[in-house]
């Protein structure tokens, strides 16, 4: 682990309901995506568009916002992920 990597790098996305959406998301694989594609310098209020899995073959587009990272400055090869819904204002 580089010494800039952070530890956690927590995402809020806007709930849509779906369990499905929301397992996608916490999947090893999904999280294995991000530390590829978005590896480097990460900074709170960042904003990633992805598609997720939403069950049965259909997808989901999901916006997620960098609210605070953790431990370090930049996503690397052993950073985590935390997900939480959104809070409507």
């Amino acid at each position: 682990m580089d010494d800039d990597d952070a530890d956690v790098v927590t995402l809020t996305y806007r709930s849509t309901g779906s369990a499905d959406v929301a397992s996608s998301l916490r999947d090893e694989t999904f999280e294995r995506y991000l530390r590829r594609s978005k590896e480097g310098p990460v900074s709170a209020g960042e904003k990633w568009d992805e598609v997720v899995n939403d069950g049965c073959g259909t997808t989901t587009d999901v916006t997620l916002t960098v609210a605070r990272v953790s431990g370090g400055e930049a996503i690397g090869g052993a950073t985590q992920f935390e997900f939480t819904p959104a809070t409507e204002s």
